[in-house]
């Protein structure tokens, strides 16, 4: 009975890792209804039962969403688990050592080399028509800096999208989370100067255009070049903004000092 129960429990997790990389592969979203159940029992070789055993250890973890009568529906992603998971225990620390953004930046060459490789390989269509929306729609707020910010994030997430990795798409959310509620100033300042919204225009596009045309490798290289010259870019606004609150405050204990009234000399 024992080893019974303990072949059933593989099965189960194994059906249900089965499942998840069918969502991902399907690219089916939040809300979106899996095929039914005795066509998924066919397509994946396997009981009823025990797919159904699978179907339930996914909803236990918020994944799957069963409807009595109705079938089984993706269920969205917990909307507090990026911040739970990621934003809440980095975000004093960058609050209180804004240099640690740059290990973000760090983090993201590694994590964007790898959605900008998987999209290439793996977007469908409708993540293609996806990613060109967000890029146009960067054109459009290029007025607007606080704007243009997030609609760069939201660029780069449809690219994390269409990588078909959950993991690699949840970690993303946070990563850009953690960024616009700690570093969003200096991204905005960033946006604010005119070359350089037009050198980041150009950089997106040639991460778009590798990755519409499958271009993998191109796409890599592209993100790497990309995410380097922001790097380079906020460390100069960093560096500039350092040295004119220097200069203040040399003003202002200069203005201090000439406003003391001088010495009476001795008798």
């Amino acid at each position: 009975m024992i080893r019974k129960e303990t072949r059933s429990v593989k099965l189960a997790d194994h059906l249900a890792s089965q499942l998840q990389e069918l969502i991902a592969v399907r690219s089916l979203r939040a809300g979106a209804r899996l095929p039914a159940e005795r066509v998924l029992a066919v397509e994946l070789g396997v009981s009823r039962p025990s797919l159904r055993e699978a179907i339930q250890k996914l909803a236990s973890q918020g994944i799957l969403e069963s409807r009595r009568g109705g079938g089984t529906y993706v269920k969205a992603a917990p909307e507090n688990w990026a911040e739970a998971s990621i934003v809440a225990p980095l975000e004093s620390l960058l609050r209180s050592v804004p240099e640690y953004g740059y290990d973000v930046l760090e983090v993201r060459h590694a994590l964007e080399s790898a959605t900008a490789w998987h999209a290439a390989h793996r977007a469908t269509d409708e993540d293609r028509a996806r990613i060109r929306a967000a890029f146009e729609a960067m054109q459009a707020a290029s007025d607007d800096a606080e704007m243009l910010s997030r609609r760069d994030a939201e660029f780069h997430l449809a690219i994390a999208e269409a990588s078909h990795n959950a993991v690699l798409i949840q970690v993303m959310r946070g990563l850009f989370e953690l960024l616009h509620s700690s570093v969003s100033q200096s991204r905005q300042r960033m946006y604010s100067v005119p070359r350089n919204f037009e050198d980041l225009s150009a950089q997106h596009r040639t991460v778009m255009d590798a990755i519409l045309a499958g271009q993998a490798d191109t796409a890599r290289e592209a993100i790497h070049r990309h995410l380097d010259y922001v790097d380079g870019t906020l460390r100069k606004l960093d560096e500039d903004e350092a040295r004119l609150a220097r200069s203040e405050q040399a003003r202002s204990r200069l203005a201090a000092t000439s406003a003391r009234p001088p010495r009476a000399s001795a008798a």
